[in-house]
């Protein structure tokens, strides 16, 4: 038995960012495990945090107000939030409600984490 083993998958670097992966649909009863996942990443302050929202299929008004009170957050001590991999049907509600104005989103993840 070896002591000193390198794990199989050596961990990689990180890129002083956090990433949070959504999937379904973020609605009102979703949104408020999705702000803890959020309040949660935020408390370790990275200075990039992106939101993955690429297997998101609805997003609704709840899910909109806890994005934009992470945002606020993130902004608040100088770091960037941004989201990435917005599906057609949730970009157009972020089209609608004009957020996509508001957030900086990119077409995925890497886009977002180069940024």
């Amino acid at each position: 038995m070896k002591k000193n083993a390198s794990p199989a998958n050596p961990p990689r670097r990180r890129d002083r960012s956090e990433v949070l992966p959504l999937k379904g649909e973020i609605d009102l009863h979703v949104s408020p495990s999705v702000t803890a996942s959020l309040n949660a990443l935020i408390e370790k302050k990275p200075q990039r945090l992106v939101v993955d929202l690429s297997d998101v299929t609805y997003i609704d008004s709840a899910g909109l107000a806890a994005l934009i009170e992470a945002m606020q957050k993130v902004e608040a001590y100088g770091a960037k939030f941004l989201l990435a991999g917005l599906q057609e049907t949730v970009r157009s509600i972020f089209e609608i409600s004009r957020l996509d104005q508001v957030f900086q989103i990119f077409p995925d993840v890497d886009a977002a984490l180069r940024n």
